[in-house]
């Protein structure tokens, strides 16, 4: 019902700056909510940043102040602004997008922090 695209990912030196995207396509009236998650092999899916309504936003205590979650609606598209980026937040990076009765991701893009 609801195709996402990441892309954006890469490889950059710590200190920084990339841009991540999410292209959205299919039934995106039906989107109940829009989040980014990242995860590391072997270790668990966690929330990176996410749209709580009103136009609010919500991020991981520690990328608060450095990440930031946008979207163009017009477009249909998400965006993850990272900036001074450090070793940590290497791992691949997640669109969500939650319906009513079903979640659906995309295939990840990978981004990779170097010291």
């Amino acid at each position: 019902q609801v195709q996402l695209v990441e892309s954006g990912g890469g490889s950059v030196q710590a200190g920084g700056s990339l841009r991540l995207s999410c292209a959205a396509s299919g039934k995106i009236f039906s989107i109940h909510a829009l989040a980014w998650y990242r995860q590391v092999p072997g270790k668990e899916r966690e929330l990176v940043a996410r749209f709580i309504g009103g136009g609010r936003t919500r991020y991981l205590d520690s990328v608060k102040g450095r990440f930031t979650i946008s979207g163009d609606n017009a477009r249909n598209m998400v965006y993850l602004d990272m900036m001074s980026l450090k070793p940590e937040d290497t791992a691949i990076y997640f669109c969500n997008a939650l319906l009513w009765g079903a979640d659906y991701w995309g295939k990840g893009t990978q981004v990779t922090v170097s010291s």
